[in-house]
């Protein structure tokens, strides 16, 4: 008689592509999965042509809901927005992203409540190896920005960052490492200018 824990393990089913791009494995060029990268963005794409030629804030909301498999509450977008993979973000409420942003979020990409990103920032959780032999290889490391965090104007936020509650990220800024709460961070790379006191209204 087989072993049956033995006949159980032998067929656990295996993580697909997008499940091991979030756990941080490199994805190499010739894994079988990898035209569901491309399958699925250009997916993407159709809804994104639909939303970012879109006047009307309730389509616009429907179309982002639809591409991020979620039902999102209270999101302003000013499009045209560029995502590649919508199903690994994850958008509080009350949050504003303003016009010609960049989501490449195949390693996750988790945006707290109240949370404001200004125009043309890209968020990049994607990478490549160092080695040269695997260069096309893909790498994914998920980025956090907490709640109430003010992404400035052009800035852009690398692979495995995570912003701080409060946190405020200059205009321009290249953030390549976390960011504490209740601090600005500004330059390339960035750096902390100053700590953000709590006024008393």
């Amino acid at each position: 008689m087989p072993n049956s824990q033995n006949a159980s393990t032998s067929i656990l089913p295996q993580l697909d592509i997008f499940e091991r791009l979030l756990r941080g494995e490199t994805i190499l060029p010739n894994d079988p999965e990898m035209p569901r990268l491309r399958d699925e963005s250009f997916a993407v794409k159709k809804l994104l042509i639909k939303m970012n030629n879109s006047s009307d804030s309730d389509e616009i909301t429907k179309l982002l809901s639809e591409i991020l498999n979620q039902e999102v509450q209270n999101v302003a977008v000013f499009t045209p927005l560029y995502i590649n993979y919508g199903k690994n973000i994850n958008i509080g409420e009350n949050v504003f992203i303003n016009f010609d942003c960049t989501f490449l979020a195949l390693g996750g990409i988790t945006i707290e409540d109240n949370v404001l990103i200004g125009p043309k920032v890209s968020i990049i959780t994607e990478n490549h190896p160092l080695d040269p032999k695997l260069r096309n290889g893909l790498i994914g490391k998920p980025i956090h920005i907490k709640k109430n965090a003010w992404i400035g104007a052009n800035a852009t936020i690398l692979p495995g960052v995570t912003i701080g509650e409060n946190a405020v990220i200059a205009a321009g800024a290249l953030v390549s490492k976390d960011v504490p709460d209740d601090v600005v961070v500004g330059g390339i790379p960035a750096k902390i200018i100053k700590k953000i006191e709590n006024e008393v209204i």
